[in-house]
């Protein structure tokens, strides 16, 4: 057998293995995060607020109160996407977050990772505007924990 042949042959095992995916659009993350927003952060932010401390003006003087408010909303956040793969705006609009290489769901520490690595990419602005530029329509966050975005209906 030539050396080419060898080579074609790699490359047909290599794109056989790969799934393929309909990729989730840019408009449909942004409208899953505002539902998020609404349906996670939001509650956590109005218990904070009025339930452990007396009002927006204690909540707006601790700095404690805020980190809690992100803290509590990622650890809801990572909990969903390692045990369903979706959020509540993420399910809305039939999204996933899968591993981009196997295409199964990711951990606790992973979706956790990606979090963190989201509020870091909302903080820039930077990594935002990645998917219009990316062929799998990754942002930076998608791209550091190695993930993808999906519609859930795969095609072959």
């Amino acid at each position: 057998m030539r050396f080419r042949d060898i080579k074609k042959q790699n490359k047909q095992a290599k794109v056989e293995h790969k799934p393929k995916y309909i990729y989730a659009r840019f408009t449909d993350r942004i409208k899953a995060l505002i539902t998020d927003m609404f349906m996670i952060y939001a509650p956590i932010l109005y218990g904070i607020t009025y339930i452990v401390l007396n009002g927006k003006d204690d909540f707006q003087a601790s700095g404690l109160a805020q980190f809690a408010g992100v803290a509590s909303y990622g650890l809801v956040y990572a909990i969903l996407l390692s045990k369903f793969g979706q959020t509540p705006g993420k399910k809305a609009y039939e999204m996933k977050v899968v591993d981009d290489t196997t295409g199964k769901q990711i951990g606790f520490f992973r979706a956790l990772v990606r979090f963190v690595a989201f509020l870091f990419t909302a903080t820039t602005l930077l990594g935002l505007f990645l998917p219009f530029y990316t062929k799998q329509k990754k942002a930076l966050h998608d791209i550091i924990c190695g993930t993808i975005v999906v519609v859930e209906k795969k095609t072959i």
